[in-house]
This record gives C-alpha cells, sequence and structure tokens, in this order.
C-alpha cells in the first residue's frame, strides 16, 4: 500500500476530487494548509498598506491506496492539478505497512474498501 499526499492549488480541489472519483477512489482526506517554494509568495494591499504574504494558500490531499492502484491516481491527480505555471504543487508518495478501519477492525485493503 502506499500513502499518496498531493498539495495542490485550492482553485483545482474539486476537480481533484472529481478525477479521483473516476479511478475509483471513494475516500480522501483534504485540508487547507499554505506553504511557499519557487513561487515564494506575493504582495497585497490593505486598506491603503502593501504587505508581504509569505505563505501561499494550498490544499492537501491524503490518499491511501493498494500498489496497483498507485499510477492511475497519481495520473489522475496531476491531470486534475497541472496548469504548467509555477504553483501547481506537488506530489509525495510513501510506503504504508498497515491500514486498519477502526469500526470494524478489517486492516489492509480490507480496510481501505468503501463497501459497508
Amino acid at each position: 500500500m502506499k500513502m499518496i499526499k498531493a498539495v495542490v492549488q485550492p482553485g483545482k480541489a474539486d476537480a481533484l476530487r472529481d478525477a479521483l472519483s473516476k479511478v475509483g477512489i471513494s475516500g480522501m482526506t483534504m485540508s487547507e494548509v499554505r506553504g511557499f517554494g519557487r513561487q515564494k509568495g506575493h504582495t497585497e494591499v490593505y486598506r491603503g498598506a502593501e504587505y508581504a504574504v509569505d505563505f501561499v494558500p494550498k490544499v492537501e490531499v491524503e490518499i491511501v491506496v493498494e500498489d496497483g492502484q498507485v499510477e492511475g491516481v497519481t495520473e489522475a491527480i496531476i491531470s486534475a492539478a497541472k496548469t504548467g505555471k509555477i504553483g501547481d504543487g506537488k506530489l509525495f508518495l510513501y510506503d504504508t505497512d498497515q491500514a486498519v478501519r477502526i469500526r470494524t477492525g478489517e486492516t489492509d485493503a480490507n480496510a481501505l474498501s468503501s463497501e459497508l
């Protein structure tokens, strides 16, 4: 199993959710985060005063998938989030040793399925 973490532009959140649904992902964790990389940040004007915004708003999505789903999921994320400009985001893949559904005690692939 792999955990896939994607940090993307907030405006791409709905497209990302839809793209993941199309490849069979029925659950994910999405958080609003802030950060910067090459994009650095920007300046804004508030009540006539200019100030620097060092951290740019982003959306972080975490999904745990079986090894056979990794390629399709990563391709779906890239196609949904890519604009070709600085600030599109990053994708991280982590090995996941075990998953447990707390309600039933099911583990690994059984814990990932969306069946009731």
